[in-house]
């Protein structure tokens, strides 16, 4: 996955994935009758919404990039813009309430109301939230498109850093391996961005920050969803509106509402155009995901998402006319072969224990986060 608004699907994705009570509100469960369908009519959906995820999530990393750092705008508030699409997001998801509660009843859409107790619960995860967006955003202002997946690539480093010290979770030899692979392709990246001279450490900064920040997201979320009665559609609104208020004082301090008075753009249909095409996008993006990792599994939707950053990344290349060594490649390709080694043998693990009654729970530990 890709882009600022992407990440903020990791509550979806995890929720989808586990079994926490958490799947999407808008995935209707078909159960039987979908696995009953015709076999070219269950291919046709897939392809359909496979294509759908790699549309939105591309044309979403795109988007962002044109906001965050382009030329011809001249914007420099990334917090506003992100601001921008956590209202939006809060929005659509209060509007789609309200207007479930005025048609036929549709108990998947609980209504939504602001409950300030319910707020301050939330409050921890929304702080790892703004992080996490934020570190995303910036990464992708300082880093090219083609660089972006190669920057932020140690999310499953973290994830089995984090599993080990605070969940007290080990892993085995082939993901560590696989993850080691993850690592030498990121810094491989990271040289051959210097020998080009196109390396922004500051945009290595955020990147990293911003998958530890993914990765503590995932854990903070399982903690929290129990206040909102497992409701990811509950979660997804509160943890925006709490960001939207916690923007405004950074974004003073950063001094971006004095960089939005003088922006020439400000009253350009173009622009707000842009901006609310953006955070739809975002939007649409958990909803894309759900149904991807519905229609397929967990493991087929992370495959997807790997071969999506590849596709992504000779993208970017073909579009901004870069040229790149053969060692650049090399690294794009250790951090997709290494991501896509490492979520073959967490499946192959999961199989394992749901297959075998007799695994002993130490041994389920293994299967990490």
């Amino acid at each position: 996955m890709s882009g600022a608004q992407l990440t903020r699907t990791g509550i979806l994705r995890m929720a989808l994935g586990g079994g926490d009570g958490g799947a999407d509100p808008l995935l209707a469960a078909e159960g039987g009758e979908e696995r009953r369908a015709p076999f070219l009519l269950r291919a046709l959906r897939i392809a359909v919404v496979v294509c759908l995820y790699w549309f939105t999530s591309i044309a979403m990393v795109f988007l962002n990039k044109y906001l965050l750092d382009s030329p011809s705008l001249r914007l420099n508030a990334p917090l506003f813009v992100t601001f921008f699409q956590c209202a939006l997001t809060a929005a659509l998801c209060l509007g789609l309430s309200l207007g479930a509660a005025c048609g036929p009843p549709c108990p998947s859409l609980p209504a939504l109301r602001l409950d300030p107790k319910v707020s301050r619960s939330v409050l921890p995860l929304s702080v790892v939230f703004i992080g996490m967006v934020t570190s995303n955003n910036l990464c992708l202002k300082h880093v090219g498109v083609a660089f972006y997946n190669v920057g932020r690539s140690l999310t499953t480093v973290f994830n089995v850093l984090l599993s080990y010290v605070l969940l007290k979770q080990t892993t085995s030899l082939y993901a560590l391996l696989a993850c080691g692979v993850i690592i030498g392709g990121f810094w491989l990246g990271v040289d051959q961005e210097g020998a080009e001279g196109t390396l922004s450490w500051t945009g290595i900064f955020f990147g990293i920050l911003a998958s530890l920040c993914v990765s503590l997201n995932a854990i903070y979320t399982k903690k929290v969803l129990p206040v909102v009665d497992g409701s990811i559609w509950r979660l997804t609104f509160y943890n925006n509106v709490n960001a939207c208020v916690l923007f405004f004082p950074l974004m003073m301090l950063l001094g971006e509402f004095r960089t939005l008075y003088y922006f020439d753009k400000l009253g350009s249909p173009s622009f707000w155009g842009m901006m609310t095409l953006g955070g739809v996008f975002g939007f649409a993006i958990g909803y894309v995901t759900g149904l991807q990792i519905k229609f397929t599994s967990p493991l087929t939707h992370n495959v997807s998402g790997t071969a999506k950053a590849c596709a992504q990344t000779v993208l970017a290349v073909i579009y901004f006319e870069e040229t790149k060594s053969f060692l650049w490649w090399t690294s794009n390709l250790m951090v997709l072969g290494g991501s896509f080694a490492y979520t073959w043998v967490k499946g192959l693990e999961m199989r394992k224990v749901q297959e075998d009654p007799n695994v002993k729970s130490s041994e389920r530990n293994e299967t990490g986060v």
